[in-house]
């Protein structure tokens, strides 16, 4: 039926709209409008100390700002997750796209705290739509034979994007002037081409008039809580890490380290993402039974490096800490993502996935504003050895549970 709509879409342009382009070009166009939507979404991580000095704000503020924008991503996720598949994957793209433009255009007044919680509300909105609508369009642009790869390269699309953002606003912030504008100047017009290539792509679902999107559920069917209880756990100890090192890693580096480059900020974080890419394809060779143990060892050895790093202001030791934490969580999110999906029955499986992405915004979002919480009555370094201990102690509890899970399994076979 997809691939029908797509050639009858081609084939008509002449006709009846713009000549759409052919499912290659397409999957390219739309493979960059992903990336280009996640770049906007943490393009201020190396700007927060600017921010900092400029509202006369601390780390407390910084956590909650940063936290917002999970508040944006699970509200399009539970309210129009499955929006794209009633009102087509091109017109949620371009709400994406939209929300995007707007949320930059709301960075560049730089009128104050307001507008930065605006502004990363609106930002997490636009991750929200594009994730799942992106990633079915590109696995529906994609060859039969080739959707498992299309997968794998939409969630690299996904990690590359959020990771270009830092380093970009990183780049602008620290060698061209107007440092808290030109990055979303630049974003915006990054964009552009988003948009031409989406309003060319062919649409890949059929969309039947009067069809109005409906909240997505969540919820664990009975028969895969007890693969679902020790994944969301990791997941959430993985996503609080890297939430953690994306909203505070630059004042770690500025305050502890005494390193206030913003290149070098947006270039640590970016090294985080590349690792998690990293981590998601091994994840991707690794047998079911010992994927997500191996993910939550790798978070907790990058943990103690990041903790050892604080401990004695060691660069080196934050960067490696930093690269592993990324291959850990890449490890633990795609593994874990891998055993809720196969453990579900068909006809819940979305409610299970969408439950396992609210543990995961939730990690992002709530630890690290309890970081800014302790941060607030001691100091960062101590916040951020708490935390690391911590999340520690989470990752050795999701490992504990998975090998408890096999034993029994192992035994009742």
């Amino acid at each position: 039926m997809t691939s029908q709509h797509q050639t009858t879409d081609t084939d008509q342009g002449s006709t009846a709209g713009p000549r759409r382009m052919r499912a290659p070009l397409a999957f390219g166009f739309v493979a960059y409008a992903f990336g280009v939507t996640m770049v906007g979404t943490t393009l201020p991580t190396p700007l927060y100390p600017l921010y900092q000095h400029q509202f006369a704000f601390g780390s407390l503020l910084t956590t909650v700002i940063y936290a917002v924008y999970a508040l944006g991503v699970l509200a399009a996720l539970l309210l129009f997750g499955r929006a794209s598949d009633a009102l087509g994957r091109r017109r949620v793209l371009f709400a994406a796209l939209a929300a995007s433009a707007l949320a930059e255009l709301v960075f560049v007044t730089d009128a104050g705290l307001t507008v930065l919680f605006i502004g990363r509300i609106v930002s997490g909105l636009s991750a929200g739509l594009v994730t799942g609508t992106a990633t079915a369009m590109l696995v529906e642009l994609a060859p039969s034979h080739k959707h498992a790869r299309a997968t794998l390269l939409a969630t690299a699309v996904n990690m590359l994007g959020l990771g270009f953002g830092p380093l970009l606003a990183g780049v602008l912030a620290e060698y061209a002037p107007a440092p808290l504008r030109l990055p979303f100047l630049a974003h915006l017009v990054l964009l552009v081409p988003a948009v031409i290539g989406v309003w060319l792509a062919p649409e890949t679902v059929r969309v039947r008039p009067g069809a109005r999107p409906r909240p997505g559920r969540i919820g664990v069917p009975e028969q895969a809580r007890a693969v679902f209880v020790p994944a969301a756990i990791a997941v959430f100890a993985a996503f609080s890490v890297f939430g953690l090192l994306t909203a505070i890693e630059p004042g770690f580096l500025s305050t502890v380290l005494h390193q206030p480059d913003r290149l070098l900020a947006g270039a640590v974080v970016f090294s985080m993402f590349i690792g998690s890419t990293l981590g998601q394809f091994a994840a991707a060779q690794l047998r079911e039974r010992l994927a997500l143990p191996t993910g939550c060892v790798v978070l907790i050895l990058a943990l103690a490096g990041i903790a050892a790093s604080l401990l004695t202001a060691s660069l080196t030791l934050l960067v490696l800490g930093t690269v592993v934490v990324g291959i850990g969580q890449g490890i633990c999110f795609r593994s874990g993502m891998a055993a809720v999906t196969a453990h579900s029955p068909a006809h819940r499986r979305a409610e299970t996935v969408s439950s396992y992405f609210v543990v995961a915004y939730l990690g992002i979002s709530v630890p690290v504003v309890l970081v800014g919480v302790v941060s607030a009555l001691t100091d960062l370094r101590t916040a951020g050895i708490a935390f690391t201990i911590a999340v520690a102690v989470l990752a050795l509890f999701a490992w504990v549970a998975v090998l408890r899970l096999d034993r029994r399994r192992a035994l009742s076979s």
